[in-house]
Protein backbone atom coordinates (compact mmCIF):
# COMPACT_ATOMS: atom_id res chain seq x y z
CA UNK A 1 0.00 0.00 0.00
CA UNK A 2 1.49 3.41 -0.68
CA UNK A 3 -0.34 6.73 0.77
CA UNK A 4 0.07 10.07 0.87
CA UNK A 5 -0.69 11.92 4.26
CA UNK A 6 -3.35 8.91 4.99
CA UNK A 7 -4.71 9.17 1.11
CA UNK A 8 -4.46 5.64 -0.84
CA UNK A 9 -2.81 6.42 -4.01
CA UNK A 10 -5.09 4.77 -6.68
CA UNK A 11 -7.99 7.63 -5.05
CA UNK A 12 -5.19 10.18 -5.53
CA UNK A 13 -4.36 8.71 -9.21
CA UNK A 14 -7.77 8.43 -10.27
CA UNK A 15 -9.06 11.78 -8.71
CA UNK A 16 -6.35 14.32 -8.04
CA UNK A 17 -3.99 16.91 -10.07
CA UNK A 18 -0.68 17.33 -8.83
CA UNK A 19 -1.25 20.54 -7.93
CA UNK A 20 -3.66 19.05 -4.90
CA UNK A 21 -0.89 16.82 -4.52
CA UNK A 22 1.16 19.05 -4.19
CA UNK A 23 -0.49 21.05 -1.57
CA UNK A 24 -1.59 17.61 0.79
CA UNK A 25 1.86 16.93 1.05
CA UNK A 26 2.85 20.53 2.12
CA UNK A 27 -0.22 21.15 4.29
CA UNK A 28 -1.25 17.32 4.90
CA UNK A 29 -4.21 18.20 3.83
CA UNK A 30 -6.48 18.80 0.11
CA UNK A 31 -6.94 22.17 -0.93
CA UNK A 32 -9.92 24.19 -0.87
CA UNK A 33 -11.16 25.46 -3.96
CA UNK A 34 -9.92 28.90 -3.32
CA UNK A 35 -6.93 27.42 -1.63
CA UNK A 36 -5.91 25.40 -5.01
CA UNK A 37 -6.52 28.65 -7.17
CA UNK A 38 -4.04 30.46 -5.11
CA UNK A 39 -1.32 27.45 -5.36
CA UNK A 40 -1.91 27.73 -9.15
CA UNK A 41 -1.69 31.50 -9.53
CA UNK A 42 1.65 30.97 -7.50
CA UNK A 43 3.21 28.20 -9.55
CA UNK A 44 2.66 29.96 -12.86
CA UNK A 45 3.94 33.13 -11.63
CA UNK A 46 7.42 31.38 -10.57
CA UNK A 47 7.70 29.62 -14.00
CA UNK A 48 9.18 31.83 -15.92
CA UNK A 49 13.34 30.80 -15.85
CA UNK A 50 15.71 33.47 -14.92
CA UNK A 51 17.40 34.71 -18.15
CA UNK A 52 20.66 33.89 -16.46
CA UNK A 53 19.80 30.32 -15.94
CA UNK A 54 18.73 29.76 -19.93
CA UNK A 55 22.29 31.14 -20.58
CA UNK A 56 23.41 28.62 -18.78
CA UNK A 57 21.42 25.79 -20.18
CA UNK A 58 23.27 26.97 -23.51
CA UNK A 59 26.92 27.20 -22.10
CA UNK A 60 26.69 23.68 -20.00
CA UNK A 61 29.30 21.28 -22.31
CA UNK A 62 26.88 17.91 -23.64
CA UNK A 63 26.83 15.04 -20.79
CA UNK A 64 24.55 13.84 -18.18
CA UNK A 65 21.23 15.93 -17.58
CA UNK A 66 21.07 14.95 -14.39
CA UNK A 67 24.64 16.25 -14.14
CA UNK A 68 23.03 19.40 -16.25
CA UNK A 69 20.09 19.34 -13.48
CA UNK A 70 22.00 19.36 -10.36
CA UNK A 71 24.11 22.51 -11.51
CA UNK A 72 21.04 24.30 -12.68
CA UNK A 73 19.13 23.66 -9.60
CA UNK A 74 22.32 25.17 -8.00
CA UNK A 75 22.34 28.22 -10.06
CA UNK A 76 17.93 29.00 -9.22
CA UNK A 77 19.60 29.60 -5.75
CA UNK A 78 21.13 32.58 -6.35
CA UNK A 79 18.75 33.67 -8.61
CA UNK A 80 15.90 33.39 -5.83
CA UNK A 81 13.96 36.40 -4.20
CA UNK A 82 13.93 34.51 -0.63
CA UNK A 83 17.53 33.05 -0.45
CA UNK A 84 18.87 35.25 2.58
CA UNK A 85 15.58 34.30 4.22
CA UNK A 86 14.60 31.11 5.86
CA UNK A 87 11.87 32.01 7.59
CA UNK A 88 9.12 29.54 7.31
CA UNK A 89 6.92 31.91 5.43
CA UNK A 90 10.11 32.54 2.93
CA UNK A 91 11.43 28.23 2.43
CA UNK A 92 7.15 27.91 1.47
CA UNK A 93 7.35 30.22 -1.04
CA UNK A 94 10.87 28.93 -2.17
CA UNK A 95 9.25 25.17 -2.01
CA UNK A 96 6.67 26.50 -4.78
CA UNK A 97 9.24 28.06 -6.40
CA UNK A 98 10.96 25.41 -7.15
CA UNK A 99 8.36 22.79 -8.23
CA UNK A 100 7.86 25.34 -10.76
CA UNK A 101 10.54 26.00 -11.88
CA UNK A 102 12.08 22.62 -11.96
CA UNK A 103 9.56 21.54 -14.10
CA UNK A 104 10.19 24.46 -16.48
CA UNK A 105 13.98 23.61 -16.09
CA UNK A 106 13.36 20.24 -17.06
CA UNK A 107 11.59 20.72 -19.98
CA UNK A 108 13.61 23.87 -21.54
CA UNK A 109 16.81 21.22 -21.21
CA UNK A 110 14.42 18.52 -23.58
CA UNK A 111 13.53 20.73 -26.03
CA UNK A 112 17.21 22.56 -26.74
CA UNK A 113 19.20 19.30 -26.16
CA UNK A 114 16.91 18.59 -29.16
CA UNK A 115 17.97 21.61 -31.12
CA UNK A 116 15.00 23.78 -30.53
CA UNK A 117 14.75 27.25 -28.95
CA UNK A 118 13.36 27.65 -25.18
CA UNK A 119 9.57 28.37 -25.14
CA UNK A 120 7.97 30.71 -22.61
CA UNK A 121 5.13 28.48 -20.29
CA UNK A 122 1.67 29.42 -21.34
CA UNK A 123 -0.12 30.71 -17.92
CA UNK A 124 -3.81 29.25 -19.10
CA UNK A 125 -1.91 25.44 -19.03
CA UNK A 126 -1.42 23.66 -15.75
CA UNK A 127 1.39 22.20 -14.54
CA UNK A 128 1.26 18.67 -16.12
CA UNK A 129 0.19 20.41 -19.57
CA UNK A 130 2.46 22.97 -19.39
CA UNK A 131 5.60 21.14 -19.24
CA UNK A 132 4.84 18.74 -22.20
CA UNK A 133 3.93 22.52 -24.24
CA UNK A 134 7.20 23.78 -23.48
CA UNK A 135 9.32 20.53 -24.11
CA UNK A 136 7.43 19.70 -27.45
CA UNK A 137 5.80 23.29 -28.36
CA UNK A 138 2.83 21.76 -29.24
CA UNK A 139 -0.43 21.70 -26.68
CA UNK A 140 -1.07 18.21 -25.40
CA UNK A 141 -4.50 16.71 -25.94
CA UNK A 142 -6.27 15.45 -22.90
CA UNK A 143 -4.94 12.20 -22.73
CA UNK A 144 -1.24 12.69 -22.62
CA UNK A 145 -1.82 15.78 -20.04
CA UNK A 146 -3.96 13.35 -17.51
CA UNK A 147 -1.57 10.41 -18.05
CA UNK A 148 1.62 13.00 -17.48
CA UNK A 149 -0.28 14.30 -14.70
CA UNK A 150 -1.03 10.59 -13.01
CA UNK A 151 2.62 10.06 -13.72
CA UNK A 152 3.87 13.19 -11.34
CA UNK A 153 1.34 12.21 -8.91
CA UNK A 154 2.65 8.84 -8.83
CA UNK A 155 6.42 9.81 -8.05
CA UNK A 156 6.01 12.69 -5.92
CA UNK A 157 6.92 10.49 -3.12
CA UNK A 158 7.66 7.18 -1.54
CA UNK A 159 8.12 7.57 2.11
CA UNK A 160 12.19 7.47 2.96
CA UNK A 161 13.99 6.79 -0.28
CA UNK A 162 17.41 7.54 -0.58
CA UNK A 163 17.21 11.35 -2.57
CA UNK A 164 14.64 12.02 0.75
CA UNK A 165 16.78 11.04 3.31
CA UNK A 166 19.63 12.89 1.69
CA UNK A 167 17.73 16.03 1.79
CA UNK A 168 16.64 15.58 5.14
CA UNK A 169 19.59 14.88 6.06
CA UNK A 170 21.25 18.57 4.99
CA UNK A 171 17.90 19.93 6.08
CA UNK A 172 18.89 19.02 9.48
CA UNK A 173 21.96 20.75 9.03
CA UNK A 174 19.66 24.26 8.77
CA UNK A 175 21.47 24.59 5.55
CA UNK A 176 19.21 26.09 2.97
CA UNK A 177 16.59 24.55 0.43
CA UNK A 178 18.33 24.68 -2.92
CA UNK A 179 21.07 22.97 -1.31
CA UNK A 180 18.70 20.13 0.51
CA UNK A 181 17.03 19.74 -3.22
CA UNK A 182 20.83 19.83 -5.08
CA UNK A 183 21.74 16.90 -2.51
CA UNK A 184 18.40 14.81 -3.36
CA UNK A 185 19.57 15.16 -7.46
CA UNK A 186 22.55 13.84 -6.46
CA UNK A 187 21.38 10.91 -5.03
CA UNK A 188 18.89 10.29 -7.45
CA UNK A 189 21.60 10.31 -9.95
CA UNK A 190 22.77 7.33 -8.96
CA UNK A 191 21.42 4.07 -11.35
CA UNK A 192 20.24 2.52 -7.53
CA UNK A 193 18.04 4.70 -7.33
CA UNK A 194 16.69 6.84 -10.64
CA UNK A 195 17.33 5.81 -13.73
CA UNK A 196 15.74 2.00 -14.21
CA UNK A 197 12.99 3.52 -16.56
CA UNK A 198 16.15 5.16 -19.14
CA UNK A 199 17.55 1.45 -18.67
CA UNK A 200 13.93 -0.21 -19.86
CA UNK A 201 13.09 1.84 -22.56
CA UNK A 202 16.68 1.27 -23.66
CA UNK A 203 15.73 -2.14 -23.61
CA UNK A 204 12.50 -2.31 -25.70
CA UNK A 205 14.31 0.15 -28.29
CA UNK A 206 17.50 -2.39 -28.11
CA UNK A 207 14.49 -4.89 -29.45
CA UNK A 208 13.34 -2.93 -32.27
CA UNK A 209 9.87 -0.92 -32.99
CA UNK A 210 9.54 -3.07 -36.04
CA UNK A 211 10.85 -6.35 -34.17
CA UNK A 212 8.11 -9.19 -33.77
CA UNK A 213 6.59 -8.70 -30.08
CA UNK A 214 7.91 -12.62 -30.04
CA UNK A 215 11.73 -10.81 -30.43
CA UNK A 216 11.11 -9.25 -27.09
CA UNK A 217 11.00 -12.59 -24.98
CA UNK A 218 14.19 -13.87 -26.88
CA UNK A 219 16.18 -10.90 -25.46
CA UNK A 220 14.80 -11.23 -22.30
CA UNK A 221 15.07 -15.24 -21.86
CA UNK A 222 18.88 -14.41 -22.69
CA UNK A 223 19.24 -11.51 -20.40
CA UNK A 224 17.95 -14.29 -18.00
CA UNK A 225 20.50 -17.18 -18.89
CA UNK A 226 23.24 -15.07 -18.84
CA UNK A 227 21.87 -13.99 -15.17
CA UNK A 228 21.51 -10.38 -15.90
CA UNK A 229 19.14 -8.17 -14.29
CA UNK A 230 15.80 -7.15 -15.81
CA UNK A 231 15.41 -3.27 -15.63
CA UNK A 232 12.09 -2.10 -13.74
CA UNK A 233 11.01 -5.47 -11.68
CA UNK A 234 11.34 -5.92 -8.35
CA UNK A 235 11.24 -3.55 -5.32
CA UNK A 236 12.62 -3.03 -2.01
CA UNK A 237 9.45 -2.34 0.04
CA UNK A 238 6.33 -4.10 -2.42
CA UNK A 239 6.43 -8.00 -2.35
CA UNK A 240 3.07 -7.67 -4.11
CA UNK A 241 2.98 -5.43 -7.67
CA UNK A 242 3.86 -1.93 -6.65
CA UNK A 243 0.96 0.20 -6.71
CA UNK A 244 2.34 2.61 -9.00
CA UNK A 245 2.31 0.37 -11.58
CA UNK A 246 -1.05 -0.65 -11.78
CA UNK A 247 -2.07 2.98 -13.18
CA UNK A 248 1.03 3.67 -15.52
CA UNK A 249 0.42 -0.27 -17.31
CA UNK A 250 -3.15 1.56 -17.99
CA UNK A 251 -1.77 4.86 -19.55
CA UNK A 252 0.86 2.82 -21.77
CA UNK A 253 -1.86 1.04 -23.24
CA UNK A 254 -3.74 4.16 -23.61
CA UNK A 255 -1.30 6.34 -24.93
CA UNK A 256 0.10 3.34 -27.49
CA UNK A 257 -3.58 3.21 -29.28
CA UNK A 258 -4.20 6.89 -29.36
CA UNK A 259 -0.27 7.33 -31.25
CA UNK A 260 -0.84 3.78 -32.94
CA UNK A 261 2.48 2.39 -31.53
CA UNK A 262 1.17 -0.40 -28.83
CA UNK A 263 4.29 -2.09 -29.56
CA UNK A 264 6.45 -0.86 -26.85
CA UNK A 265 3.27 -1.70 -24.38
CA UNK A 266 2.23 -5.25 -26.08
CA UNK A 267 6.86 -5.87 -25.64
CA UNK A 268 6.51 -4.75 -21.76
CA UNK A 269 3.60 -6.84 -21.27
CA UNK A 270 5.18 -9.94 -22.87
CA UNK A 271 8.39 -9.00 -20.83
CA UNK A 272 6.11 -8.46 -17.60
CA UNK A 273 4.54 -11.78 -17.97
CA UNK A 274 8.16 -13.80 -18.50
CA UNK A 275 10.08 -12.32 -15.26
CA UNK A 276 6.67 -13.01 -13.41
CA UNK A 277 7.05 -16.77 -14.33
CA UNK A 278 10.63 -17.18 -13.84
CA UNK A 279 11.99 -14.90 -11.56
CA UNK A 280 8.54 -13.99 -9.38
CA UNK A 281 8.94 -10.49 -9.89
CA UNK A 282 6.16 -7.78 -10.14
CA UNK A 283 6.82 -4.81 -11.97
CA UNK A 284 7.36 -1.42 -10.27
CA UNK A 285 7.14 2.17 -11.29
CA UNK A 286 9.65 2.48 -13.86
CA UNK A 287 8.67 -0.41 -16.26
CA UNK A 288 5.42 0.60 -17.64
CA UNK A 289 6.55 4.73 -16.96
CA UNK A 290 9.23 4.21 -19.80
CA UNK A 291 6.89 2.97 -22.67
CA UNK A 292 3.81 6.01 -21.29
CA UNK A 293 7.05 8.56 -21.19
CA UNK A 294 8.28 7.25 -24.99
CA UNK A 295 4.73 7.16 -26.21
CA UNK A 296 4.45 11.35 -25.00
CA UNK A 297 7.51 12.15 -26.95
CA UNK A 298 10.23 12.60 -24.20
CA UNK A 299 13.70 11.01 -24.77
CA UNK A 300 15.00 8.71 -23.04
CA UNK A 301 17.59 11.35 -21.56
CA UNK A 302 15.01 12.90 -19.51
CA UNK A 303 13.32 9.87 -17.62
CA UNK A 304 15.23 10.38 -14.59
CA UNK A 305 15.07 14.73 -14.60
CA UNK A 306 11.34 14.21 -14.89
CA UNK A 307 11.48 11.99 -12.05
CA UNK A 308 12.78 14.98 -10.59
CA UNK A 309 10.06 17.53 -11.93
CA UNK A 310 7.58 15.05 -9.62
CA UNK A 311 9.54 14.46 -6.42
CA UNK A 312 11.00 18.40 -6.21
CA UNK A 313 7.26 17.91 -4.45
CA UNK A 314 7.86 15.23 -2.04
CA UNK A 315 11.47 16.81 -1.29
CA UNK A 316 10.38 20.03 -0.11
CA UNK A 317 7.88 18.51 1.94
CA UNK A 318 10.44 16.31 3.69
CA UNK A 319 12.61 19.81 4.16
CA UNK A 320 10.32 22.00 5.32
CA UNK A 321 8.96 19.19 8.01
CA UNK A 322 12.48 18.72 8.68
CA UNK A 323 13.13 22.80 9.62
CA UNK A 324 9.59 22.87 11.42
CA UNK A 325 11.09 20.04 14.01
CA UNK A 326 14.45 20.28 13.39
CA UNK A 327 17.12 17.82 14.99
CA UNK A 328 20.40 16.91 13.77
CA UNK A 329 20.41 13.84 11.85
CA UNK A 330 24.15 12.40 12.84
CA UNK A 331 24.01 8.75 12.96
CA UNK A 332 26.40 6.97 15.15
CA UNK A 333 29.04 4.07 13.68
CA UNK A 334 29.87 0.98 14.90
CA UNK A 335 33.64 0.78 14.96
CA UNK A 336 34.93 -2.24 13.52
CA UNK A 337 38.48 -1.08 12.20
CA UNK A 338 41.90 -2.13 13.63
CA UNK A 339 42.49 -2.46 17.72
CA UNK A 340 42.72 0.46 19.73
CA UNK A 341 45.74 1.43 20.81
CA UNK A 342 48.00 1.33 17.57
CA UNK A 343 51.53 2.30 18.02
CA UNK A 344 53.11 5.26 16.31
CA UNK A 345 56.01 3.66 13.99
CA UNK A 346 58.19 6.21 12.43
CA UNK A 347 58.24 6.40 8.62
CA UNK A 348 61.41 5.23 7.85
CA UNK A 349 60.75 1.89 9.74
CA UNK A 350 57.14 1.26 8.49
Amino acid sequence: MLSYCGYDIHELARHATFEEVCYLLWHRRLPTRAELGDLQSQLVAARQLPEAVIRAVRMLPPGDSMDALRTLTSILAHHDPDAPDNSPAANYRKAVRLTSQMSSLVATMGRMNAGGGPIAPDPVLGHAANFLYMLTGERPNGLATRAFDVALILHADHELNASTFAARVIAATLSDIHSAVVGGIGALKGPLHGGANAEVMKLLLDVGKDAPVEKAEEVVRAKLARKEKIPGFGHRVYHTEDPRATHLRQMSKDLGQRSGQTIWYEMSQRIEVLVKAEKKLNPNVDFYSASTYHALGIATDLFTPIFAVSRISGWTAHVLEQYANNRLIRPRADYIGPEYPQRWTAVENR
